[in-house]
């Protein structure tokens, strides 16, 4: 069989498998001299006790024959038989024990563990919880011819007491008669296996002379495919990845079992020459989420990388990007955010604390401000149409009544009697205090909802404005009475129309050069916020919203790339261990050093969310 290797040659025995297996009931993984084995290769119970399927038995020095019609396990002089026609038959040795009938399991056959006591296998450790099996001096790579005498019983050796000789075990019935000739054959199998950072993908390749029907029984351990009339050389393969590929013949056709140990495997069928095709992607590091995979971006985002650059760009006809926060002083990861927001990617967001996991910048969601802004930041904006605004705002509430106008000090939950400060009420975060008086507004609405004094828990969604009466008498403080809030920009026209905003910095890039400013916007370049890091931003490509992540630089050498790269506009959002470029299934900030610090959790995100106008021609 092309592409089939033996396997190499394992320790020597060193005791014998007790007579104690024949009690022992339930699955049990089974290790060879010490070395746990994969799942598959573990033990079942079935009918008749607890079992091995004979493709594993190699492993532990045991020449067969996988032929339900006709059954052969040799160790050494000792040899036993199986014929659904005369049941078990012992060559070279007494056989002295009844055993059970062998079975077949998910397209196995399965002998019980006393056949392999009868032939002497070695065992080191029969515990409830692992079978474990002395390493043999060679492992079998031939599979036994037929029987010389199938059909007519050994002659039975001495038997240690009188009475009636033993009467051979029922035939099972779901055993098959003997395998027919097939016309179809399963030539050659290929392996290959390539490696994407922490993702390995395998592919297994069966060509067959002809055309053939396949089926797929998905295992928890793997898969198995049938190949309906295809004949086929029996044999055992592990493979580069560790994987076992085992090939049995049947009565019905050709058995392929994969285990993958956890990996994802698709199939396939390709004709000229007929093959079955099997890709396997397996997460090698469980603690690292996957890379990005650009065979499978949802319709409308393109992935592109440029050495340690990597770019989403965003078809503006499908995708929208919004501002999406975690409850008020908490975080998540960016995919639970992209999630919760039903979006498809997303990145991270602007600076916060750790501590509180508050932001230390301008947030607005929705046309609401819940985080104040330093007003000398590099922003980004989005409007309700989708489109991403660049600039420095520095975005107030002012509070309109009969008469007069007020602008707001600040936006936050802690009260100061010497400001009028805001809040957007989550359910459960506390404002005011005694002798402050706090006022509710539905957004859009024009009059006090409800006016209190004291600790005041304010309703999620609801505005909530913080003031001490003797500083800001103008205020109303009663139910009902006309007021206005509205969220003045301070900024050019155009970020009228914004809703959500998000302030970070430095700008990288305005109208396709380089813009870094670092003392206007207040940056300390020898402080840690402007080392050499992972750096990731959010700008537009093309006219397509792009999300940016450079592996590792400064800002002056991510602000080169993205302009090399052909981006318009980008501001740098909060870069480092923060830094997570997530698009549904993958992560582009992986890689090198980055497999073992990926991200951390963020107070919000810039998130990319399916239009809810899609026209006709983006459906399609």
């Amino acid at each position: 069989m092309n592409g089939f290797r033996p396997f190499q040659a394992l320790r020597p025995a060193l005791l014998l498998l007790g007579a104690a297996l024949l009690g022992m009931a339930g699955a049990r993984p089974v290790a060879i001299g010490g070395v746990v084995q994969p799942a598959a290769v573990g033990t079942q119970p079935l009918p008749g006790g607890e079992m091995l399927p004979v493709w594993t038995l190699p492993r532990l020095g045991v020449t067969v024959r996988n032929d339900p019609s006709d059954l052969r396990l040799l160790v050494g002089p000792r040899e036993l038989r199986y014929a659904p026609a005369t049941g078990w038959r012992a060559v070279g040795f007494p056989l002295t024990v009844k055993l059970p009938v062998p079975q077949l399991s998910g397209g196995s056959l399965f002998v019980p563990l006393a056949s392999l006591t009868a032939l002497g296998v070695p065992v080191l450790a029969d515990t409830p919880t692992l079978l474990d099996f002395a390493a043999p001096a060679s492992v079998p790579i031939a599979t036994l011819p037929p029987s010389p005498d199938l059909g007519v019983p050994a002659a039975p050796g001495p038997t240690p007491q009188t009475g009636p000789a033993p009467q051979p075990g029922p035939a099972p019935s779901p055993l098959p008669q003997p395998t027919p000739v097939f016309t179809v054959n399963l030539d050659t199998v290929r392996v290959s296996r390539t490696l994407h950072r922490t993702v390995e993908v395998q592919r297994v390749v069966l060509e067959l002379s002809g055309a053939a029907a396949s089926s797929v029984t998905r295992l928890q351990t793997g898969l198995s495919v049938t190949l309906a009339g295809v004949s086929v050389t029996p044999g055992t393969q592990i493979l580069e990845s560790g994987d076992t590929l085992t090939l049995t013949q049947t009565p019905q056709g050709a058995t392929v079992n994969l285990t993958t140990g956890g990996g994802r495997s698709e199939i396939f069928t390709l004709n000229n020459p007929e093959r079955v095709v099997i890709d396997t992607t397996t997460y090698l590091d469980g603690t690292v989420p996957p890379p990005i995979d650009p065979e499978s971006l949802p319709e409308g985002v393109t992935y592109r990388q440029l050495g340690a650059l990597h770019l989403l760009s965003f078809d503006p006809a499908r995708y929208q990007p919004r501002v999406v926060s975690a409850p008020t002083g908490q975080a998540s990861g960016v995919a639970d955010l992209v999630k919760r927001a039903g979006g498809v990617a997303g990145v991270n967001g602007g600076y916060f604390d750790p501590g509180t996991h508050l932001p230390v910048d301008l947030v607005a969601v929705g046309g609401l401000m819940t985080a104040p802004s330093l007003e000398k930041r590099a922003t980004l904006g989005f409007t309700a149409q989708g489109e991403t605004l660049f600039g420095y705002p520095r975005p107030r509430y002012v509070l309109s009544g009969a008469g007069f106008s007020v602008t707001v000090n600040s936006v936050r939950a802690r009260p100061d009697p010497s400001l009028l400060t805001a809040f957007v009420g989550d359910g459960r975060t506390r404002v005011g205090a005694d002798q402050l008086t706090t006022l509710l507004l539905t957004p859009g609405a024009a009059q006090v909802l409800s006016a209190l004094t004291g600790v005041v828990t304010p309703p999620a969604g609801t505005l909530a404005f913080t003031f001490d009466p003797a500083r800001f008498p103008q205020l109303p403080r009663s139910a009902g009475a006309p007021l206005t809030a509205t969220l003045n920009w301070r900024a050019d026209s155009s970020w009228n129309a914004a809703a959500d905003a998000l302030s970070a910095g430095p700008l990288l890039v305005q109208a396709g050069r380089v813009a870094l400013d670092p003392a206007r916007e207040g940056f300390n370049t020898a402080a840690s916020i402007w080392r050499p890091t992972r750096q990731v931003a959010f700008g537009t490509l093309a006219g397509q919203p792009t999300i940016a992540f450079l592996e590792h630089g400064s800002p002056e050498a991510f602000a080169g790339a993205l302009v090399k790269a052909g981006l318009r506009d980008a501001v740098r959002l909060d870069s480092g261990s923060s830094a997570t470029a997530y698009v549904t299934g993958g992560y582009a900030n992986l890689g090198g050093y980055l497999n073992t610090v990926w991200s951390r959790s963020v107070p919000n995100a810039i998130v990319l969310v399916p239009r809810t106008d899609l026209v006709p021609a983006a459906r399609r």
